[in-house]
């Protein structure tokens, strides 16, 4: 199963969040098991268009995902997931 890691910072509104396993074949089912453990989460990651928020940033084994809207990047057993939230400012 892939292994989902988060940026701390997502602590602050998940508090129980944790890195774990997760048994999902594709970044979209990822988030949906994720929403189902930590309630809220998918609408803090995701727009109303079921996109990707600007910033927020997945990666998949240090790359990151290339699609931003289906979210139908493939996922391997083995693939470590990092979920962060971009940062930004001047």
């Amino acid at each position: 199963m892939p292994r989902v890691q988060f940026t701390p910072i997502l602590k602050r509104f998940f508090p129980a969040l944790e890195a774990s396993q997760i048994d999902a074949s594709s970044v979209g089912e990822l988030l949906h098991q994720l929403e189902q453990q930590y309630p809220g989460i998918k609408d803090y990651l995701l727009d109303e268009q079921e996109e990707l928020r600007k910033h927020v940033n997945i990666f998949v084994n240090d790359v990151l995902i290339r699609d931003l809207s289906s979210l139908e990047d493939q996922l391997k057993a083995s693939d470590e997931v990092f979920i962060m939230q971009a940062l930004s400012g001047g």
